[in-house]
């Protein structure tokens, strides 16, 4: 299945694949959907977790299925006629998703995607990212990395990998992060803390981050606010790529070193990330290669 490669880099838009479970409507970023199948036989794993269905093996690679069904709270009972796989590829893992029904793409922007509020997502738990309206239509989009890390803690961010960087010196480079969950912007605050850095500054957005660029441009304060800035692809209002455009398209801040921290560095990405002028781009769970990169870009001193 092509990935939305016909989508130009940096314009804030996405696509996304709406499909259906227990009757209900949930979409998925295409960039992170590999390919759509028919239901596969599927060989059960022994002492798996529950939401765990099996696994099968198209063309020699190994793909776990996950049970959306039951991941999602919903009684089921298995179609094979009907019911269908999306297999997804982001934090370098290949994973099947059992659903009820592909439904189609929609090409959005970031800034019709609502995010949800506190009463659906208490302190960053919920398993829904953001919320789009089509006709009288609700499409919940899922966060499919939370859903594989709880289902899979080991997939989270590596943060043994900080500890193995043994005694570190403390600096007060200024960094900032753009990144809309909770609890990845704490996890990444305490493994950058834990690394030494101590002078950041974390927004929700890249809306939020690009305010915060342009307030200290105005003020003659980027060499005090912003020497690195660190941000995620997907993300509500304004996304990464967007992000990393305006900053490469303006002559002042242009030579900013950014890095792209994200679920999503598939060859891809990756080829979209480079044209856009990132300086590194890193799968979310290697934050020890984060802080690598981050002491090459400011030159930390070991």
């Amino acid at each position: 299945m092509e990935t939305s490669i016909l989508l130009e880099s940096g314009t804030n838009e996405l696509e996304v694949l709406e499909f259906a479970v227990g009757g209900n409507f949930y979409g998925i970023n295409v960039a992170k959907v590999k390919e759509i199948l028919t239901m596969q036989p599927i060989t059960p794993i022994p002492n798996s977790h529950p939401c765990i269905e099996g696994m099968f093996m198209p063309r020699g690679e190994i793909i776990t299925v996950m049970n959306l069904f039951a991941i999602l709270g919903f009684e089921y009972e298995s179609n094979p006629a009907t019911d269908m796989l999306i297999i997804t590829n982001f934090n370098n893992l290949h994973i099947g998703f059992h659903v009820e029904q592909v439904l189609g793409i929609h090409r959005v922007s970031w800034k019709e995607i609502v995010k949800p509020d506190v009463t659906i997502n208490t302190n960053g738990s919920g398993m829904a990212t953001g919320i789009i309206k089509r006709g009288e239509k609700l499409i919940l989009i899922l966060d499919f990395e939370r859903i594989v890390e709880d289902i899979c803690p080991e997939t989270s961010l590596r943060m043994s990998e900080i500890d193995e960087l043994g005694e570190r010196k403390r600096s007060d480079v200024p960094i900032l992060v753009a990144e809309d969950s909770p609890m990845l912007s704490a996890m990444i605050r305490d493994a950058l803390e834990r690394a030494g850095y101590t002078n950041l500054t974390i927004k929700a957005n890249g809306q939020e981050a690009w305010d915060t660029i342009c307030t200290l441009k105005k003020n003659n304060g980027l060499q005090y606010g912003v020497k690195l800035l660190i941000t995620d692809i997907e993300m509500p209002i304004m996304d990464g790529h967007r992000l990393l455009r305006l900053v490469r398209e303006d002559d002042i801040l242009k030579n900013i070193p950014v890095v792209v921290f994200s679920s999503l560095i598939n060859e891809d990405m990756k080829r979209k990330g480079e044209m856009l002028g990132a300086n590194a781009q890193v799968s979310k769970p290697e934050i020890g290669n984060l802080v690598q990169i981050i002491d090459d870009l400011v030159g930390y001193n070991k």
